[in-house]
């Protein structure tokens, strides 16, 4: 829906941004040494996703300062290069020094002192209608596309009073606060984990001795056996979709790769028919198998999952205990986390476009085996850890629907 459509209060104004809010330039004169012979300097990958402020900075001496964008302290850096804009790049510099420099594919903006809030433009730029509408304007090529100060200038903005506005951006800075003091606790609780990881996988829990193996040292008791050992490995395939037959009614839970990153699979959102599985010979997978992805885009290859339902799947291979081996599917999938980095470098390494893993390499796999009762503590041990975790919040407050 257009902007003019909505219905405002009366003591709002619409109209475009540049009518309220400044666009920075260097001022005439200015003497760029009057703080040293250093500047601060905000390349693109300092300008952050999902943060109001940015005091993140990189020092640059003026003899080798270059190009570079001009920026006051308090000005709003909107990213103005694909994928950066719209991905949502942009912060409110806050730093003690007057100005800095940026890189140039940013804008620098603010509000106008009685009209206007910076904030408040920080949050309306956030929203998914107006930066897609603003990503819509962009020009240039293919993946160097910008997007132009006169294009953002004219965007319409509906402007409360300023009361007003700095009330609205108050909530929302304090929702935004909140939602990035949850990212902290979820990046303190991940790097948790990964030194815990490394600790039980190396140490155990019983302080015994170490030993030296393929995989780096172990405790003593443990034994380090081929993967292939452990359970039954096979790979899973894709009915035709131009096969109605195959999908239309189906009822037969099946899974693809991007499942896999629920680490815990508990429903499926996708079915297919009993003559799917009868001609294309989809295999069952029975619950508490473990699935790994070799193939996917993104994060998608390496990632590991347990499959807490009877189920199907795409293209991961199925790891069904032995009944002869004491393993705890759990376990194998927490040490299956630390070799996530591992099998991407191997499936890429391999020189292959689609970056596959393949079910003979798995099978072949090392992994470490204590006793089942230390299988089972260490697997409590994560879960627990997994379980206390928050959840990652994916995007930044707005105020308008």
């Amino acid at each position: 829906m257009k902007i003019e459509e909505f219905q405002f209060p009366s003591d709002w104004n619409i109209g475009p941004i540049a009518r309220w809010f400044d666009f920075t330039t260097k001022p005439r004169g200015l003497d760029l040494s009057k703080n040293g012979d250093q500047i601060p300097f905000f390349p693109m990958d300092q300008i952050p996703l999902g943060r109001i402020r940015v005091s993140e900075f990189t020092p640059k001496l003026l003899a080798q300062l270059g190009s570079g964008t001009y920026v006051e302290n308090g000005d709003l850096m909107v990213a103005k290069i694909t994928p950066s804009f719209e991905n949502g790049k942009q912060a409110i510099v806050d730093i003690e020094r007057d100005f800095a420099y940026a890189t140039t594919e940013v804008i620098p903006m603010r509000g106008r002192s009685g009209e206007s809030d910076t904030l408040f433009l920080f949050f309306y730029l956030l929203h998914p209608e107006v930066r897609s509408d603003l990503a819509g304007k962009m020009e240039g090529s293919t993946g160097r596309q910008r997007l132009s100060k006169t294009v953002l200038g004219d965007r319409l903005i509906p402007l409360p009073p300023l009361p007003e506005q700095k009330k609205i951006a108050h909530i929302l800075s304090t929702v935004q606060r909140a939602i990035e003091a949850q990212e902290r606790i979820i990046q303190t609780t991940t790097e948790l984990k990964k030194t815990l990881m490394h600790k039980l996988f190396t140490e155990g829990l019983r302080n015994e001795p170490q030993k030296q193996t393929e995989i780096g040292p172990v405790p003593e008791g443990w034994e380090v056996v081929e993967l292939g050992s452990l359970a039954k490995v096979g790979n899973g395939s894709t009915p035709k979709r131009a096969n109605e037959a195959y999908w239309d009614g189906g009822t037969i839970p099946w899974l693809n790769s991007t499942k896999i990153h629920d680490r815990f699979i508990t429903e499926a959102n996708q079915f297919v028919t009993p003559q799917a599985v009868k001609e294309c010979h989809l295999p069952r997978v029975a619950p508490n198998s473990l699935l790994i992805a070799i193939t996917g885009q993104g994060k998608t290859l390496g990632n590991s999952a347990i499959t807490r339902i009877e189920t199907l799947h795409q293209s991961a291979p199925c790891l069904r205990p032995i009944p002869r081996r004491q393993i705890v599917p759990d376990f194998v999938l927490w040490f299956m986390q630390t070799r996530y980095d591992y099998l991407r470098a191997i499936a890429h390494g391999g020189g292959s476009t689609k970056g596959a893993l393949t079910c003979g390499f798995l099978k072949t796999l090392p992994i470490p085996v204590p006793s089942i009762a230390e299988q089972e503590a260490i697997a409590t041990t994560f879960q627990t850890l997994e379980d206390k975790q928050p959840s990652k919040t994916s995007s930044a407050p707005s105020f308008t629907n």
